[in-house]
């Protein structure tokens, strides 16, 4: 990372974050909820970006505590969305563990009034080190709103935003207010944006090298970035670039090329999160360490499994056994065992019966079934004795041969065997339990 001298620098607020030198993980819908942003901090990131939330998803939230596991979730009851009965359990819509992401962790809100962006953002200032307003995203839920990358179009209303944001939340709360944009298509629109955002008291400016019609799967545009880099400096404000960015090593090299302040890791992340490690801190694990971490956080944090299982086929190799196996699992317990997790298994059983999940699990079904088989077979056995003890038949005796107190058996003093037929025994009545048949068991981007 390139390092200037005699450079104005915007105040980072007593409970904010400073975002230079640092390698994030990217804010991405589905992929940046809790789990994902406790492994990648696991791994070596050194801050993380929740999902963008709506701020009308977040308006009228209610704050509480997890008494389980401490995490802080605001949550509040879902519309019935057409349906004639009305919800009885309440939606998390956003989840944090304030012990692990203390000082780490930037709330990513889509807005597209300043109004409503203050009263969401003021719900959650109290637990995270910053607000970043998403004004990259370039998917329909996004900008049919007016939020989003639409905000590129209408850039009065992004300063509008922003600048009621550093009032009426940075200021009071202590903590930085940045944005998350993307380049436009002319090189002078890019730089005028900027120059005005840069002034609106943010602490932070994040830059997709990316136009808003271009899809992941074309290459980053980096032609700008140091325009951009430029000017963030000039104004104080730290300069972050996202896109193609895949391990924390080419990050730190990017950050030296480009003249920026971070880098944001994305798509990378989702394939394999220990991206945040350097080659000399150890570089890529193998796929299976990972997804048993991965899980480990999925389990304390009590997600919601098609969230977990989302990431979980990006983590897990498709064309493995337990990889296709674990496709259909439908609980946590059946994902532990397709992937030989065997040591989560408690804690499995316990969140899928939080999650009320365990009527949905195959292996919960089998173990119950195991377990009314060997009590059967208990019960069998127990029987079986009484019935013996109450006909008054022997119980049968060992085979195995008895020590007595008359000293060493000789084998010359045993007698030679006779040819007479053997006797004649009764068998008794024994009850035959059959053994248990086996039962067969059953990407979102960033912004």
């Amino acid at each position: 990372m390139a390092t200037f001298t005699n450079t104005p620098r915007v105040p980072i607020p007593a409970n904010g974050v400073d975002y230079r030198g640092k390698v994030v993980l990217a804010p991405m819908v589905r992929s940046g909820e809790l789990p994902s942003r406790l492994i990648a901090l696991r791994y070596g990131a050194d801050l993380v970006w929740g999902p963008e939330t709506i701020d009308r998803a977040l308006a009228g939230a209610v704050r509480r505590v997890n008494p389980r596991n401490g995490t802080i979730e605001f949550t509040r009851m879902p519309s019935n969305s057409g349906r004639a009965e009305k919800a009885t359990q309440e939606s998390v819509i956003y989840r944090l563990d304030p012990v692990r992401e203390k000082g780490k962790l930037i709330f990513q809100i889509g807005t597209a009034t300043p109004e409503i962006a203050v009263a969401a953002a003021k719900l959650v200032a109290g637990d995270v080190a910053g607000i970043d307003v998403n004004s990259g995203c370039p998917k329909p839920f996004s900008t049919s709103g007016g939020m989003g990358a639409a905000l590129l179009r209408t850039p009065d209303k992004l300063v509008a935003i922003l600048e009621a944001l550093v009032k009426e939340v940075g200021t009071p709360f202590q903590i930085g207010i940045s944005v998350k944009i993307r380049i436009l298509s002319e090189p002078e629109a890019t730089k005028a944006l900027v120059s005005r955002l840069v002034k609106t008291g943010i602490t932070g400016l994040t830059v997709h090298c990316r136009t808003t019609p271009m899809r992941p799967r074309e290459r980053a545009i980096r032609d700008q970035l140091r325009m951009v880099a430029s000017i963030c400096r000039d104004a104080g404000v730290a300069c972050v670039m996202n896109g193609d960015v895949t391990s924390k090593d080419e990050a730190l090299a990017l950050m030296q090329e480009f003249g920026v302040d971070g880098a944001m890791i994305a798509t990378a992340a989702e394939a394999n999160p220990s991206c945040f490690q350097t080659e000399a801190e150890g570089g890529l694990l193998p796929w299976k360490e990972v997804v048993h971490e991965y899980l480990k956080f999925c389990l304390e944090a009590e997600n919601r499994f098609g969230n977990s299982k989302y990431l979980l086929n990006i983590l897990v190799p498709g064309k493995l056994p337990e990889g296709k196996t674990a496709k259909s699992a439908r609980s946590y317990a059946d994902t532990c065992h397709a992937l030989g997790f065997e040591d989560l298994m408690p804690a499995a059983l316990r969140v899928d019966e939080i999650l009320n999940l365990t009527d949905k699990s195959v292996t919960t079904k089998d173990l119950q079934t195991e377990a009314v088989r060997s009590k059967a077979v208990q019960n069998a056995m127990e029987n079986n004795e009484t019935a013996r003890a109450a006909s008054g038949a022997s119980r049968v005796k060992s085979t195995s041969p008895v020590a007595t107190a008359g000293g060493p058996i000789r084998t010359n003093s045993i007698p030679a065997p006779t040819k007479s037929k053997p006797q004649e025994t009764v068998s008794e009545v024994d009850v035959s339990i059959p053994a248990p048949e086996a039962t067969p068991q059953k990407q979102e981007l960033a912004a």
